[in-house]
Parts: C-alpha cells; sequence; structure tokens
C-alpha cells in the first residue's frame, strides 16, 4: 500500500470541502432532502466525530495495541446525541482542519510502521491497519460524493420551477 497516497488524499480533504461550501448560508448547510438524510452540517460533524472516535483511534489502537478492545461508536446516534444540528458551519469546518491536521501530523511519525498489524473484531474478523487507513481515505470520497449530491439536491430545490435537466443525469 502506498501510505504516503492515502495520506496526502487525508489531507486535502478539508480544503476540497471547504472549498465546496464556501459562503453556504446557515440555512442552507442544514437543509435536507428528507428527514433521513443528513445536512452539509451533519456530514462535516460526523467527519471530525470519524476522525476522533473511529478511523484515527482504532488505527492507533491497531498499530500500538491491537488486542484491545475498540471503543463502540454510533454515528447515527451521535448526530442527535451531539446535537450536530444546532452547530455553526464554518466553526465546524475549522474544526475538521484542525483535526484532520493532527490525524496527518501523527499518521505522517508511524509510515515506517508494520500497517499488516492485524486485529480480531467481532464484526469485521480480521482487519490490518493498512485496511483501516485505506477505508479512512475511501471513506472521505464515500462523503465527497455525498457533498456533490446534496450540493446538486440543494441546487434543485434553489431552482424552484425552474429544471436542472440540461446538466445531465446524475
Amino acid at each position: 500500500m502506498n501510505v504516503l497516497w492515502m495520506i496526502s488524499r487525508l489531507e486535502r480533504t478539508p480544503d476540497s470541502i471547504a472549498v465546496l461550501l464556501a459562503d453556504l448560508s446557515p440555512d442552507d448547510a442544514r437543509w435536507r432532502p428528507s428527514e433521513s438524510d443528513w445536512s452539509l452540517l451533519e456530514i462535516i460533524c460526523h467527519l471530525v466525530d470519524e476522525d476522533l472516535d473511529d478511523f484515527g483511534t482504532r488505527l492507533r489502537m491497531t498499530l500500538e495495541a491491537p488486542d484491545a478492545d475498540w471503543p463502540e461508536i454510533d454515528p447515527a446516534a451521535a448526530a442527535k446525541d451531539r446535537e450536530y444540528r444546532s452547530r455553526d458551519l464554518p466553526t465546524m469546518l475549522r474544526e475538521f482542519r484542525a483535526v484532520r491536521r493532527t490525524e496527518v501530523n501523527w499518521l505522517r511519525t508511524v509510515i515506517d510502521d508494520d500497517f499488516d498489524v492485524e486485529k480480531t473484531h467481532a464484526t469485521f474478523g480480521s482487519i490490518r491497519a493498512g485496511d483501516i487507513l485505506a477505508a479512512w481515505a475511501a471513506h472521505d470520497a464515500l462523503h465527497l460524493r455525498q457533498i456533490a449530491r446534496r450540493l446538486h439536491e440543494l441546487t434543485e430545490a434553489k431552482a424552484e420551477r425552474f429544471d436542472i435537466g440540461y446538466a445531465g443525469d446524475w
């Protein structure tokens, strides 16, 4: 695995997202196409929590203490319990940048570690440190896609009586 490539992807995500969401109004940041969907703000809050509670913590634990139990996480519950919708998008974007910078700086210190070290997890079975790092970068890509979709849906809502079909199929 190209560890440096994965780190580079992780490092660039916050800036990429910040450009996409620049100058979004608070209402637009909280807008959802349906009650079951996450808003752009909620997606950013989730990314912060994933760095802190999931990928960063679990990768660190796998590299340092693979036999230790991972802390439990529940992203859907966190969105409610941590009141994502009451937060402020610019603040959360800054927090995402800061948290990710810390995680990337740490990752640079473990580049030469053994990413084949395995942890046995009750749900996932055998999972290697490299699997977690690659999944972390892939997770960012999934949320970049989700953000693009949400912006597409928001554009359609703001177009009101005008049709966005000329843009092409989603």
